[in-house]
C-alpha cells in the first residue's frame, strides 16, 4: 500500500504590523519655575490645607482613637498570658477566651464586693458632711474668721442646702441628663473596649505578620524582630504593674487589720485597681482610705493618712523602679520622667502607655541609632 502523506495544515500567516504613527501632541513646553514666588506659595498653602483637614478629621475621631490606643495596649499587655496557654497546648481562640473570661469574672468580682461599700461611704460623708464643717469653728482662729466674715456659716448652709434637695448629686454630673449620659457613655466605652481587644488577641499575629510584609525583604527580619520586642515588653510592663498593684493591695490588706478598718477586702481591691494607674493611682486610693477611716475616728484617718504616703513613697523611689528597671531595662529615672511627660500630654492613658513607649524608645536607640551613630 502507499503510504499516506500527512495533511500539512498551513502555518498561520502573520501580517506584517503596520508601524505605528504616534499623534503629535505638541512641543513640550518649558519646566515650571519651582523658585517662582507663586509655585511656592500655591504647595505652600496647599499643604497647610491638608494638614489642618487632617489634625480637625483626628480631633474629631479622637475619642474613637483613644479606644483604639487602650484596647491594642490591653491586648499587647494580655498577649504574653494567651502565649503562655498556647505553650500548654491551647489554640489562640482557646486561649483568648480563657483570658478575657477571667478579667471579665473579676471585674464582676470586684463590682460586687467593692462598689456596694463604696456608695455606702459615699452616702455617710455626704451625711456628716454639714457636721464636719461645723466642727471647723472649734478652732479658735477659725471661729475668730469666721465671726468676722462668716464663710463657715455661708459654706454650712450650702453643703445643707445641696444635699437636702439633692441638687449636689444631679449638679456634678450636669443633670438628670447628664447622668443618664455619663452611663450610657461609660458602659458603651467599655463594651467597645472589650470588643476590641478580643479581636486585637485573636488577629494579633496575623496583624503583625501583615504589617511586616509591608517592609523590605531587606529589612522585614530585623524590623519583625524589634517590633515584637516591642509588643512584649508592653506584655511586660502591663505584668509589672500588676506585681506593683498587687503589693500596694496586700499593703492596705494589711493596714486594714491593723486600724480595724471596715471593708478591708473591698479596700485592698480598690486600691489594686488604683495601683494599675501609674503615678495618679495612689492619689484616688489614699483618698478612699483615709475617707473610709474617718468613718471609724479621726486618728485612725490620720494614721493611715500617713502610712499610704510612706507606703507611696517607698514604691516610687523603691519598689516599682526595681520591677520596672528588671522588665523593661528602663532606668528608674527614666520611668518617672516617662510617666510625668505622659500623664501630662495624654491624662490617664498618656500615663498608661509612657513606660513602655519609654522602652521601646530605648530599645530602638540601643539597636538603630547608636550603632549608626557609632559608623559615622
Amino acid at each position: 500500500m502507499a503510504k499516506l502523506k500527512p495533511i500539512l495544515k498551513n502555518p498561520i500567516r502573520k501580517r506584517a504590523a503596520k508601524p505605528v504613527v504616534p499623534e503629535d501632541f505638541g512641543s513640550r513646553g518649558e519646566p515650571l519655575n519651582r523658585s517662582h514666588p507663586f509655585y511656592f506659595g500655591f504647595f505652600v498653602a496647599a499643604g497647610g490645607i491638608t494638614s489642618f483637614t487632617f489634625l480637625r478629621a483626628i480631633a474629631s475621631a479622637s475619642q474613637a482613637i483613644v479606644l483604639i490606643l487602650i484596647s491594642l495596649f490591653f491586648a499587647a499587655g494580655l498577649n504574653p498570658a494567651v502565649v503562655a496557654l498556647q505553650r500548654r497546648k491551647l489554640s489562640r481562640p482557646a486561649a483568648v477566651g480563657a483570658i478575657v473570661s477571667a478579667v471579665i469574672i473579676f471585674l464582676g468580682i470586684f463590682i460586687w464586693v467593692a462598689i456596694p461599700p463604696i456608695v455606702d461611704q459615699v452616702n455617710l460623708l455626704l451625711h456628716n458632711a454639714p457636721k464636719i464643717v461645723g466642727d471647723l469653728k472649734n478652732n479658735s482662729t477659725i471661729n475668730k474668721l469666721n465671726s468676722h466674715y462668716g464663710f463657715i456659716d455661708v459654706i454650712q448652709k450650702k453643703v445643707t442646702s445641696s444635699i437636702k434637695d439633692g441638687h449636689l448629686a444631679v449638679s456634678a454630673f450636669g443633670g438628670v441628663i447628664g447622668v443618664g449620659k455619663a452611663v450610657v457613655s461609660g458602659a458603651v466605652a467599655a463594651l467597645t473596649i472589650l470588643i476590641l481587644t478580643l479581636y486585637f488577641l485573636v488577629s494579633l499575629p496575623s496583624v503583625t505578620k501583615v504589617a511586616y510584609r509591608m517592609v523590605p525583604a531587606s529589612r522585614r527580619d530585623r524590623v519583625s524582630k524589634l517590633s515584637d520586642a516591642v509588643i512584649y515588653r508592653i506584655g511586660i510592663f502591663v505584668g509589672g504593674q500588676a506585681s506593683v498593684a498587687v503589693v500596694a493591695g496586700i499593703f492596705t490588706l494589711i493596714l486594714g487589720f491593723s486600724l480595724n478598718l471596715p471593708y478591708k477586702t473591698a479596700l485592698a481591691m480598690l486600691v489594686f485597681i488604683c495601683g494599675l494607674i501609674p503615678l495618679v493611682g495612689h492619689f484616688l486610693g489614699i483618698t478612699v482610705v483615709t475617707l473610709v477611716a474617718v468613718s471609724k475616728s479621726p486618728t485612725a484617718a490620720l494614721i493611715a493618712f500617713i502610712a499610704y504616703l510612706i507606703y507611696v513613697q517607698i514604691e516610687n523611689y523603691l519598689i516599682m523602679p526595681r520591677i520596672m528597671k528588671r522588665s523593661l531595662s528602663v532606668p528608674g529615672l527614666v520611668t518617672i520622667i516617662a510617666i510625668l511627660i505622659g500623664t501630662s500630654l495624654l491624662g490617664l492613658i498618656g500615663g498608661l502607655v509612657s513606660v513602655p513607649l519609654a522602652a521601646a524608645v530605648l530599645l530602638i536607640l540601643d539597636e538603630v541609632v547608636f550603632p549608626n551613630l557609632e559608623k559615622a
